[in-house]
C-alpha cells in the first residue's frame, strides 16, 4: 500500500483527494497538512512514499518547500498538484526535485496513475503538462499590469529600493516581483530580462 501525504490549503480539495486515494485500494492517505509549517511538524512521523504538494501554499512557495523536502527526505517522491500550468513553474518544480506534475482539474485516473508512477520511482506528467513541455516555447508572455510597470522601471535601471519608493511597495515585495519576472521570462539575470522584455515588446 502506497503511503500518501497531501499538502494543500484547500480543505474541500484535500477531503476529495483523501476519499479518492483511500478508496483506490492501492494507496492510503497517512497525513494531511494545510501549510508547509504544518507538514514540517509531522513529515518525519508520517514517512510517506508520495507527497502530493500544492505549489501555492499560504506560508512559503511549494517550489521552495519541494527543494527542502527532497534535501531532508530524499526517499520521498514529490508529486506537484497545482492550478499553475506555466512552463517556467513546471520546469522549476521539476528542477527542484518533483517527480511528477498534476493540474488540479486532472482526471481521477491521472491522479492515481501519478501516485503509482512516482511511488515506483518513475516520473509522471498529466496530459496537459506533458503537452506543455513538448510544445515549442510560446512567444506570448502574459504579465499583470503591475509586472509591466515594474519591468519598465527595471529597464530604466532603477534599484529595488528606488522602485519601492516609486510605486509605494516594500523593497522585499519588489525583490519577490523581480524574482517572479525572471522566472516567467526565463531570464538568468536583469540584463537578459530587459533584453527579452524589449524583444517581446512587453515594454513600450
Amino acid at each position: 500500500m502506497i503511503r500518501v501525504v497531501i499538502v494543500d490549503d484547500h480543505k474541500i480539495l484535500t477531503e476529495g483527494l483523501k476519499g479518492l486515494i483511500d478508496g483506490s485500494g492501492s494507496a492510503i492517505v497517512v497525513g494531511v497538512a494545510h501549510s508547509a509549517a504544518e507538514c514540517r511538524l509531522s513529515l518525519g512521523f508520517w514517512k510517506p512514499d508520495v507527497l502530493l504538494l500544492d505549489v501555492g501554499l499560504p506560508d512559503i512557495s511549494g517550489l521552495d518547500f519541494c527543494k527542502e523536502v527532497k534535501t531532508q527526505f530524499p526517499a520521498i517522491n514529490v508529486l506537484a498538484l497545482t492550478t499553475h500550468d506555466e512552463y517556467s513553474i513546471v520546469r522549476q518544480m521539476l528542477d527542484n526535485g518533483a517527480s511528477g506534475y498534476l493540474i488540479k482539474n486532472a482526471m481521477t485516473e491521472e491522479v492515481l496513475a501519478g501516485i503509482q508512477a512516482v511511488a515506483a520511482g518513475g516520473t509522471f506528467l498529466c496530459h496537459e503538462v506533458d503537452l506543455l513541455l513538448k510544445r515549442p516555447r510560446e512567444k506570448h508572455i502574459w504579465l499583470t499590469e503591475r509586472e509591466r510597470e515594474l519591468l519598465k522601471l527595471i529597464a530604466e535601471g532603477l534599484t529595488n529600493g528606488e522602485i519601492a519608493d516609486r510605486i509605494f511597495l516594500s523593497p522585499e515585495t519588489i525583490k519577490s516581483y523581480r524574482k517572479n519576472l525572471l522566472l516567467k521570462l526565463d531570464a538568468k539575470n536583469t540584463a537578459v530580462l530587459v533584453r527579452i522584455a524589449i524583444e517581446q515588446k512587453l515594454i513600450g
